[in-house]
């Protein structure tokens, strides 16, 4: 175990933000923290650096152990290139070098009776230097740098002239490159095209170290973590499983959940039928018998409420054109931006009903094609042409559309004043939008909630062919799945530039992939498309890749005394430290032991024959409530085992 957090809340002012998280982390362990926006998710991590003070509760870092965090605003130093910024990571490799270099003049100057000690000093400082992977350390900084998207002629650029995504990308060069005993990432996917996402998730896979992740990119978490930790109502749950598993455990405790409130409420309604009809009988006896299932019932612990799945909303969206069998032709399109060639001789056909995705490394072309297609600007040559009763609805990644002065209700009343205030109000509840929610002026939103009325109303609109740029931008997991359910269930024509994979896994029934060479066609989703590449995404792009190791944890190391050493206070601390030892090793067995039974216990109540016996649940409560208490008094009991000198 390498990290525990136990019992940690935080508040801002009267707005809790954090209540009682608890999780631990294995070593080499990858996990990833989810919940939609607003939960805690980065207070978590800045809690877990040290960054923020919890309230309460207390976070334990394994002795010895360093971490490394890359934050959503992570910063560099101006004035250095691309290279020299990266190659920082590596600072104290470079001082080895450095003091090497110099013990060599050293040596070459020295008298021959004082060369030995510096001989000697030279040995430890190579042994130390062949360790760090030091005759490695050029093609570990290209590799990364490649991994990440720069190509070798930007190596040389000033890190003053880049865009706020290049800098980040920058930070996680070197955070990579520093080789921690564990990773914490805040959106590491934002700003990488998909090339550098997928060597990016190849280096975790093969990082020795551990990993917490916190991201929106489903499809990233999918390749990557075995546990997620879900932030939800300021509580923390843990399940084992990669995302899809997660999803899919987690629908089926909230089907449980929702059968237990349902059976609850059933059962508190026929008791006070009961109750009604024996004080109706207006007799001694059952007026006290009546008074007596009120007493049992005024005991019974009533359960919540399971809050509602805003993503399981369904949208009937239907264009109110149906538009001719042949949406979109595109001829020989080409466009240039001074002597910057985007593309050429590009061509494509899109069908009614068809979903279709563009996809490519950034700078390719993608947004501009939209664009064009659009009508937003010109093409070079080539010819658009839309077929028959085709209406276009477009939505752009920076919502521009959108009055700042208007309340959400507004803008989606005064953009379609036939709709009544009944069908705006079901719409806006289905991108998340609830009550006085819809009283929010424009002005107020984050980028994400903005993106949710754009697409609000572009749904909503006559369009029956959507352009969208990045529509999953900015937007959490339960947005993106809102979303996702929106255009599967699209009776019209889309086309969309989208990075977010597991988005174009779930709605393209076709991928166009845009490289230098034009356009290729690919039929089927996402993951028909890697099967279908002759040369599926691998690792890198460009150059080979190198995998960088971690480096082992600190060694414990006897301290040996200068003199004669105490052949029976050694012999005594060795005892000492076995045990310690020892105890640690069978306190995280039971601890795991623990988590996979609990485990096991909550794949149990997800069974009908299981939730449906009332007996069956209540033991498997008893014993989850027993471990749970076990599980405490551990996790207490490996935190004075490691405090322990």
């Amino acid at each position: 175990m390498i990290l525990s957090c136990q019992n940690v809340s935080k508040s801002f002012g009267t707005d809790e933000i954090l209540k009682n998280i608890s999780f631990h982390i294995e070593d080499h362990e990858k996990a990833a923290i989810v919940g939609i926006n607003g939960a805690g998710k980065s207070t978590l991590l800045k809690i877990i650096t040290g960054e923020l003070t919890a309230d309460e509760g207390q976070v334990v870092l394994s002795k010895g152990r360093t971490m490394g965090y890359l934050s959503q605003q992570s910063g560099v130093t101006m004035g250095n290139t691309i290279y020299d910024e990266v190659m920082e990571a590596k600072k104290d490799v470079i001082d080895i070098y450095r003091k090497m270099k110099s013990l060599e003049q050293d040596i070459a100057q020295a008298p021959e009776e004082s060369r030995d000690a510096l001989l000697n000093t030279y040995a430890r400082l190579t042994h130390a230097y062949e360790d760090a992977n030091g005759y490695a350390i050029n093609s570990e900084v290209t590799g990364v740098l490649t991994g990440l998207g720069f190509s070798e002629e930007e190596f040389s650029k000033k890190v003053d002239t880049l865009s706020g995504g290049q800098r980040t990308r920058i930070c996680l060069g070197k955070l990579l490159l520093s080789r921690p005993d564990m990773i914490l990432l805040d959106e590491p996917t934002n700003h990488l095209d998909m090339n550098s996402i997928a060597w990016l998730e190849t280096f975790l896979q093969n990082y020795k170290g551990a990993v917490i992740i916190v991201a929106h990119d489903r499809y990233f978490l999918d390749k990557i973590v075995t546990k997620v930790i879900e932030l939800e109502n300021h509580k923390s749950q843990v399940f084992l499983g990669n995302y899809t598993a997660y999803a899919q455990k987690k629908a089926q405790q909230r089907e449980i959940l929702w059968k237990a409130w349902e059976n609850q409420q059933q059962e508190i309604r026929h008791q006070e039928e009961v109750i009604a009809k024996l004080k109706s009988f207006n007799r001694e006896k059952s007026i006290k018998r009546a008074e007596s299932r009120e007493k049992l019932l005024a005991k019974v612990e009533r359960l919540d409420k399971p809050a509602e799945i805003n993503a399981s909303m369904h949208l009937a969206l239907t264009p109110s054109v149906i538009s001719g069998n042949d949406v979109l032709m595109v001829e020989d399109l080409s466009k240039s931006f001074g002597s910057l060639s985007l593309f050429s001789h590009i061509s494509m056909d899109i069908k009614r009903g068809e979903k279709v995705a563009l996809i490519g490394n950034n700078g390719t072309g993608k947004t501009t094609i939209l664009k064009i297609i659009n009508g937003l600007i010109p093409a070079d040559s080539g010819q658009v042409r839309l077929g028959a009763k085709v209406h276009i609805g477009y939505y752009d990644q920076e919502q521009q559309l959108l009055a700042p002065e208007k309340t959400i209700f507004e803008e989606i009343s005064d953009a379609y004043p036939a709709l009544d205030n009944t069908r705006i109000r079901t719409v806006l509840a289905a991108f998340l939008f609830t009550g006085d929610d819809v009283f929010k002026r424009i002005s107020e939103l984050s980028g994400g909630e903005r993106g949710r009325v754009s697409l609000a109303k572009l749904m909503l609109s006559d369009a029956n062919f959507l352009i969208l740029d990045e529509p999953t931008n900015h937007l959490d997991i339960v947005s993106k799945e809102i979303l996702e359910n929106a255009v599967r269930s699209y009776l019209g024509t889309v086309l969309y530039v989208s990075h977010d994979r597991y988005f174009i896994n779930t709605t393209a029934t076709r991928i166009l992939e845009l490289t230098e060479g034009g356009l290729r066609n690919y039929p089927g989703n996402y993951d028909d498309y890697l099967e279908k590449k002759e040369h599926p995404v691998t690792a890198g792009t460009g150059g080979a890749f190198t995998v960088i190791s971690s480096a082992p944890s600190s060694q414990e190391a006897s301290k040996i005394s200068e003199g004669k050493a105490d052949y029976q206070r050694q012999k005594e601390e060795a005892a000492r430290i076995r045990k310690r030892q020892n105890d640690l090793a069978r306190t995280e067995k039971r601890i795991d032991e623990i988590e996979k039974r609990m485990a096991l216990l909550d794949e149990e109540l997800t069974k009908e024959e299981v939730y449906t016996n009332v007996q069956r649940l209540m033991e498997i409560n008893q014993e989850k409530d027993a471990l749970d208490e076990e599980l405490t008094r551990l996790m207490e009991q490996w935190e004075a085992l490691e405090s322990q000198e």
